[in-house]
């Protein structure tokens, strides 16, 4: 084998090495990061992919297997401080994560919320469909995911009971917006958790209300 030969074959089998230290080297971090399907990625999520894509196939190119991981040690480790920040505030979770949006209610299209979403009536009704539904009078609530899918809730699988799909208490903190939205305040909701012994909104982790009220406790 000549010199030339032995040359290539040792790039050959250096670059073979790198291609496999990334594929473990992102498997690991990619599971640090938390588990996450791929249909349910957000907005960030899929940023934060790419941006992984980009710098794993760079660090493959770079010689230098420390220079070539760092970026997306960083990156990881950005995505984790961020999730954690998130996960304590609901605000920081609603600008990173987005919003649930909702589309249809009791039948009646939000057509505003679609124009502010840049969703249109096709994707509505595709959508619709795969939920076999392509009425809307049978849609109580249709609301668009931040992930893109979108939840369906029919007017006939609530058997008249008084439905709304969003909660009421997020981890201790009162959603005055979905109060708004039913046209109630925080007094109000107050005085229905204390009808039924519940002094301590922080002690609530989640609220929803149905044709009975669902709560659950940290």
């Amino acid at each position: 084998m000549s010199y030339e030969e032995r040359i290539h074959w040792k790039s050959c089998s250096q670059f073979f090495w790198r291609i496999l230290f990334y594929y473990f080297f992102l498997l690991i971090a990619i599971r640090v990061m938390g588990k996450r399907e791929v249909g349910e990625l957000t907005l960030l999520d899929f940023i934060v992919s790419i941006m992984i894509a980009e710098f794993a196939v760079k660090g493959i190119e770079e010689r230098n297997i420390v220079i070539g991981a760092f970026p997306i040690v960083v990156l990881a480790c950005t995505q984790i401080i961020l999730a954690y920040v998130s996960l304590k505030s609901n605000r920081m979770r609603d600008l990173l994560d987005g919003v649930p949006s909702l589309i249809i209610e009791n039948g009646k299209v939000n057509e505003a919320e679609m124009r502010k979403q840049r969703y249109n009536f096709d994707d509505l009704m595709l959508q619709l469909r795969q939920h076999d539904i392509t009425d809307f009078s049978r849609v109580a609530y249709a609301i668009l995911e931040p992930s893109g899918d979108l939840s369906v809730i029919e007017i006939e699988t609530t058997a008249g009971d008084v439905v709304f799909p969003f909660p009421f208490i997020i981890d201790g903190e009162v959603q005055k917006k979905h109060l708004n939205h039913i046209g109630k305040s925080r007094d109000w909701l107050v005085k229905e958790l204390m009808k039924r012994g519940y002094t301590d909104l922080k002690k609530n982790c989640r609220l929803f209300r149905k044709s009975k009220w669902s709560l659950d406790h940290r």
